[in-house]
């Protein structure tokens, strides 16, 4: 996110939640960085160095974990906090090189949220994952949450 003046005001807090999913030890592991942000919304990409799977493409694996960390931290930007509660990926076609995520919030209720993720490797589409999340008070305790 750039400092423009034209742009609007970015909301209390989203520097720090991008940092603490940028600095969590799964996304050091796989080296998914969160290039843009904001509440409903992300993009995060990944390199595909050591992520292949012997038929020299990136592991399915790698490409769900990319998404679901585009659906996390769209559903984090803002409160109440929110965790998945089901997700689903449609592999389109195998990939090698570098990998963008896009998150979008496609609707949500009081309790509920669903994201339409797009994975892309350049301009190509890769795979769409279909993530909901539940939403939770700060002080809830929820079986997902560390």
């Amino acid at each position: 996110m750039t400092g423009n003046s034209s742009e609007s005001p970015v909301p209390s807090g989203v520097h720090e939640r991008i940092a603490l999913f940028n600095h969590s030890p799964f996304a050091r592991l796989l080296g998914m960085v969160i290039t843009e942000a904001r509440p409903g919304w992300a993009r995060v990409v990944m390199d595909p160095q050591d992520k292949g799977n012997p038929n020299r493409n990136l592991h399915g694996g790698a490409i769900f974990a990319l998404a679901d960390q585009a659906f996390g931290i769209a559903a984090n930007m803002e409160d109440p906090p929110e965790v998945a509660v089901s997700a689903s990926i449609m592999y389109l076609m195998p990939a090698a090189g570098r990998l963008e995520a896009v998150a979008e919030r496609m609707g949500e209720d009081d309790q509920h949220s669903l994201y339409c993720v797009r994975v892309y490797e350049g301009e190509r589409l890769v795979a769409t994952f279909e993530g909901v999340g539940i939403k939770a008070s700060r002080d809830q305790r929820l079986p997902n949450q560390f």
